[in-house]
């Protein structure tokens, strides 16, 4: 797919999406790389604006620089912010709300913190995305040190082999230690996503190392 069509496709996807003003929103694509200009009144629909992309068939990667321009009846102070965040983690029962502690400045969201796995980082972003007021996350939750299971490799492999979104033959898994390295080829953004996800189910994973390619 040539750069031209890849555009217009990205374009086609984000006017596709109700909830995205696509036409505060710049798409330029290069070698298949997509960068994305403009503006949006919230960061919910800046993180909408990236998954819509990532979502197009062609797109090997996404250079994102969407700022966030609040209106004034959505500027909130950080401190109502803040109030806001905790309630929400706190109204999540996938989220150990008393391992999170919450920074806001300038309405820039800081959450830090231990948790035991993958889905609750990012469950708590997700909960605090939404709010109004919101013009960015750091996402700095870490995992907590758990034991060991046997066989890491052998079950995330039997993990991908399950996983309707993937072709497994086009995978493969290594381990050094408690990292996971995830190398081959794929042919859509969200099907390497659903590749990591896999990896970072496994008790005992830390990290995970994702050079799967795209095409």
């Amino acid at each position: 797919m040539n750069d031209l069509t890849l555009r217009r496709d990205v374009l086609d996807e984000l006017e596709f999406q109700p909830h995205i003003d696509a036409a505060a929103i710049g798409v330029a694509v290069e070698n298949g790389v997509v960068s994305l200009s403009g503006h949006v009144a919230t960061f919910a629909e800046k993180i909408a604006a990236e998954r819509a992309v990532k979502s197009v068939k062609g797109v090997r990667a996404v250079a994102e620089e969407i700022e966030v321009h609040i209106p004034s009846d959505l500027d909130l102070d950080d401190g109502t912010i803040a109030t806001r965040c905790l309630d929400v983690i706190r109204w999540n029962v996938a989220i150990p709300e008393d391992r999170i502690q919450v920074k806001v400045q300038n309405g820039w969201v800081t959450l830090d913190g231990e948790v035991d796995w993958i889905y609750q980082m990012e469950n708590a972003e997700k909960a605090v995305r939404k709010l109004a007021g919101i013009t960015g996350i750091y996402n700095l939750l870490t995992l907590r040190p758990q034991i060991i299971v046997q066989d890491i490799k052998t079950r995330i492999e039997e993990a991908l082999r399950r996983n309707a979104e993937l072709d497994a033959n086009h995978i493969r898994v290594t381990l050094e230690g408690k990292t996971v390295k995830l190398e081959g080829r794929v042919h859509l953004w969200l099907e390497r996503k659903a590749a990591e996800r896999v990896a970072w189910a496994v008790p005992g994973v830390t990290h995970v190392e994702n050079d799967i390619l795209m095409g």
